[in-house]
Order: structure tokens, then sequence, then C-alpha cells
């Protein structure tokens, strides 16, 4: 899949973000080895902790239908629901990609109208915990 077609599925999840606190909606597409793309939005709550973000609805709906092997992911968010700059993935989000993809995992931030940059997963988490190598 063109990294476009798959920024332009997460710029539709974004449609779907409950962010009434900060009003940042944040919207995620996971294209899974298969083909299969996951759609994910961010998730506010008052007390903020349980807040979840789009990356992690994508990567957790995959994995409940089973899903261990990705192929790439776009992230897009903006305040009110328009692309308004890079919006890359948070500490426990890349935590999260790590758990399941390697160091050239891409990550599709889509800029807006600046276009978009790929970063791959070991740009975003440098020396991030990973079982294989810790859990021995």
């Amino acid at each position: 899949m063109a990294p476009e077609e798959l920024i332009r599925l997460a710029r539709e999840a974004m449609t779907h973000a409950y962010a009434p606190y900060s009003g940042y909606y944040v919207g995620a597409a996971l294209l899974c080895a298969d083909g299969t793309v996951y759609q994910g939005c961010n998730i506010e709550n008052a007390s903020f902790s349980p807040t979840v973000c789009a990356e992690r609805t994508a990567f957790f709906k995959a994995v409940y239908d089973g899903k261990r092997e990705f192929a790439a992911l776009a992230v897009c968010g903006g305040k009110g629901g328009t692309v308004t700059g890079y919006f890359p993935p948070c500490g426990v989000c890349r935590q999260v990609m790590r758990e399941f993809c390697g160091d050239g995992f891409p990550v599709y931030l889509d800029g807006g109208p600046e276009g978009y940059q790929v970063k791959t997963l070991a740009e975003l988490l440098p020396s991030g915990f990973e079982a294989a190598r810790y859990m021995r």
C-alpha cells in the first residue's frame, strides 16, 4: 500500500477521535503484513491517565484479531480535527510498537500541507526495551 493511502486512512480515523479536553484529534492507520489495515483514534478521559492514543488503539485492535506482523503505520493529528503539523507517537506508543516491530518499521508522519516524513522505529525509539533481549 502506498504511504499516501495509509495517510488517507489515518486522516479518516482522526475524525472518530474523542478529544473534548485537549481538542487535539489524532488518527492512525496500521498496515499489517497481510495487507489488512486497522485504524485507531485517540480517546481522552477527564482523569487523563486512562486516555489512549490512536496508535495503541490501532495496535490493540489488530492484536485482538490475532495479527502479530506489521508493515507500516501512518499517524496524523491536529487541533480541532485539522492536520496542523507532525504528531509523532508518544513514548508509550513507541514501546508498544517495539513489542511487535523491528528497527526498520516505517512510521509515516503526516504534516498536512508540508507533506509527510518517514521515520523508522529505531529513529523514534533508540535503545528501546526488547523482551527478547532482556527477558531471557
